[in-house]
């Protein structure tokens, strides 16, 4: 059996906060065909099994992915759903190649966001339906919660989560895919239009259309291409509790718990160290800060200090989101995951443009699949 795992190829589309003018299925194949264009391969010879992350309720349509082989190079071919995050996808396909029976996997994830009206009847679903969802309030009041509590207990402020916003809306004027492109301020963010308190509008990201694809393979099939791979060095996948009422509210567990299972396979002792920048969610401002220090890569209560003073910056000590994250680029559903690997992945091929982080070795991509869940996923890359 395999013991390394590569990425070998990544594509996808323009990100963006409406695309009335294409279909799902058309913005999967333009994703599809950029990734295998990328690899140097043909679907219909040389990829063994494929990977869709998808979830019934955003796509409207029921067993999804009878819907998914053909934009993609699968008809006929071995289809596995993930109803959950793009990262989590990598995560199977990686699985999938480790048992030696596949030496080349395609993972796909997208967002038709702009199709759902309105997306907060869908996260409603989530809720618990005896309780919680009664309520009728919109499901964004659980980060609102969650944001006053992790303020409260990690002594960050308001204005060091609006310079997370200003941060990757900035970083995202350097990526041309990127939705929500801005040159904004701290105090943008505090003055702009409440929305959950204490989220602002601003602190939340704008949900974006657009498909992601990103093919796996085993070191002997990489080797094979002559392209430079990218190594998977550790992947962790986690999910706390489901219910409000029993999950620990300050701290992002599913995010530790994943990168502790990433650290141990990839041998990462000190994650700040021996990790030169990361893509995490910041599906909300303060994710971004509570996200990384549940990463290690700050210690607990200190993040929101270090943004402030630019150590995240694309010209700081360990960058972060440098292709914008989500609140730059847009909310992508479950392809937020993907998205940030292909940053990672970007970076390290020194393929990044105008945001190019010099002389990195070692990237990280976390996801978190949102409210109302505890669900997160971290994988590890290499350029070695």
């Amino acid at each position: 059996m395999p013991d390394r795992v590569a990425i070998v190829g990544v594509g996808h589309t323009q990100f963006r906060a409406t695309s009335p003018g294409v279909s799902y299925k058309e913005i999967m194949f333009e994703a599809a065909t950029k990734a295998y264009a990328d690899a140097d391969l043909d679907p219909r010879r040389d990829i063994d099994s494929f990977v869709c992350c998808s979830e019934d309720f955003s796509e409207g349509t029921g067993i999804f992915d009878e819907y998914v082989p053909d934009q993609i190079g699968a008809a006929l071919r071995p289809v596995h759903t993930i109803s959950g995050d793009g990262l989590q996808g990598v995560a199977a396909a990686y699985m999938q190649i480790l048992t030696g029976a596949f030496e080349v996997v395609a993972v796909e994830a997208h967002s038709k966001a702009s199709n759902i009206l309105p997306p907060g009847h869908v996260l409603a679903l989530a809720l618990d339906p005896i309780f919680v969802r009664p309520l009728g309030a919109h499901p964004h009041f659980v980060a609102g919660l969650e944001m006053s509590r992790y303020l409260a207990e990690s002594g960050a402020s308001r204005q060091q989560c609006g310079h997370v916003v200003a941060k990757n809306r900035g970083n995202a004027l350097f990526n041309d895919a990127a939705a929500y492109a801005a040159d904004l301020e701290a105090e943008d963010v505090l003055q702009g239009e409440p929305a959950f308190w204490p989220l602002s509008r601003l602190d939340i990201s704008a949900p974006a259309d657009g498909a992601v694809v990103v093919v796996l393979a085993s070191e002997a099939r990489a080797r094979a291409l002559g392209i430079e791979p990218i190594w998977i060095l550790g992947a962790g996948w986690c999910s706390d509790s489901y219910a409000l009422d029993s999950r620990e509210w300050g701290t992002a567990v599913y995010a530790r718990l994943a990168a502790e299972q990433a650290y141990r396979q990839a041998g990462i002792s000190s994650p700040s160290r021996d990790i030169d920048f990361a893509e995490v969610d910041d599906t909300f401002s303060y994710k971004e800060l509570q996200h990384l220090e549940a990463l290690g890569i700050f210690r607990p209560g200190e993040a929101g200090m270090a943004t402030e003073e630019g150590a995240t910056h694309l010209d700081g000590d360990f960058p972060v989101n440098p292709s914008g994250g989500s609140l730059g680029v847009g909310h992508l559903g479950e392809a937020n995951g993907l998205q940030k690997v292909v940053e990672v992945v970007r970076q390290l091929r020194e393929e990044a443009g105008p945001r190019q982080i010099p002389d990195v070795e070692v990237g990280l991509a976390q996801s978190w699949r949102g409210v109302p869940t505890a669900t997160g996923a971290v994988v590890i890359l290499s350029r070695e």
